[in-house]
């Protein structure tokens, strides 16, 4: 429990990272000061509570069942018994993964278990043969949280600085793959036509006499025209869409999501608290 504990936050922080740096961020912010606020009482109030918890489910699922299966590997074919604490993981990762399949697929879910598996099945090999009182472990465990803490976020920066990881990019849509039907929450249909035609259903729009910092908007219906159009404000390419009468102004639709799974977003108001509209294609 110890090590697992130990190693949940620079875990936290690597996934952190590659989730902010690859998803798509919809051009939004994290909340400004008052996201920063609450981060930091989670930090203060809700990890010190989660740890041991957490600790206790990574100890039961994965550590547990790794080091019984080392144990017995090693009293039948002999050798010494830490080897067989580095590919023991492996065996209820592959468990967990299988059952957690319709949410995961099994190229992550195996992979990340076995590396949180690893480290609190080796530190169990290493303590059994040390004179260690409880209190000797946990302290060495909690300087080792925050060795792995530092070994996790230089990691992720130069993971994101090299390329490692890829940063997100958001899809490239030509008139062709823009022409159909986007549909959004609440019945919201928009119908694009290559030559620039658009007809609308319930589709939100930036409001008249617009502010930025309103998030709030209108929902229109009716007929109009699109146009592509660059946002410089979120450094991406989407449409300009101009609907006929005075229901709402023109609205600029970004494209977002993937290749396979393109996206048109809008983002009324401020960025750090806006209401976020997503069609997706039909």
């Amino acid at each position: 429990m110890s090590l697992g504990g130990a190693q949940l936050p620079a875990a936290g922080l690597l996934t952190w990272i590659y989730v902010s740096t690859t998803s798509d961020d919809y051009g939004a912010g994290w909340g400004g000061a008052l996201a920063a606020i609450f981060l930091l009482i989670v930090a203060v109030v809700v990890v010190p509570v989660l740890l041991p918890l957490l600790s206790a489910v990574l100890t039961g699922a994965l550590t547990l069942p790794s080091v019984v299966l080392a144990r017995l590997a090693a009293r039948r074919t002999g050798g010494p018994s830490w080897l067989w604490h580095l590919p023991a993981p492996a065996v209820p990762a592959a468990l967990w993964g299988a059952l957690t399949l319709p949410l995961w697929p099994l190229t992550t879910s195996v992979p990340v278990l076995t590396a949180l598996g690893l480290l609190p099945t080796l530190w169990v090999a290493l303590a059994r043969g040390r004179a260690w009182r409880p209190s000797g472990v946990w302290w060495r465990a909690a300087a080792g949280l925050g060795v792995l803490f530092v070994a996790a976020l230089v990691g992720g920066i130069v993971a994101t600085e090299t390329g490692l990881i890829r940063p997100y990019e958001a899809p490239r849509l030509t008139a062709d793959r823009l022409a159909g039907v986007w549909r959004g929450e609440d019945g919201a249909e928009l119908r694009l036509s290559p030559d620039g035609r658009a007809e609308a259903v319930r589709l939100p729009a930036q409001p008249p006499d617009y502010d930025w910092l309103d998030k709030e908007y209108v929902r229109c219906g009716g007929t109009g025209t699109w146009r592509p159009e660059n946002r410089h404000d979120l450094d991406r390419r989407g449409i300009r869409l101009e609907l006929d009468g005075d229901c709402g102004e023109d609205t600029d639709w970004a494209f977002g999501g993937t290749e396979d799974a393109p996206e048109l977003f809008v983002l009324f108001g401020d960025p750090d608290g806006g209401t976020l509209s997503i069609l997706t294609k039909a």
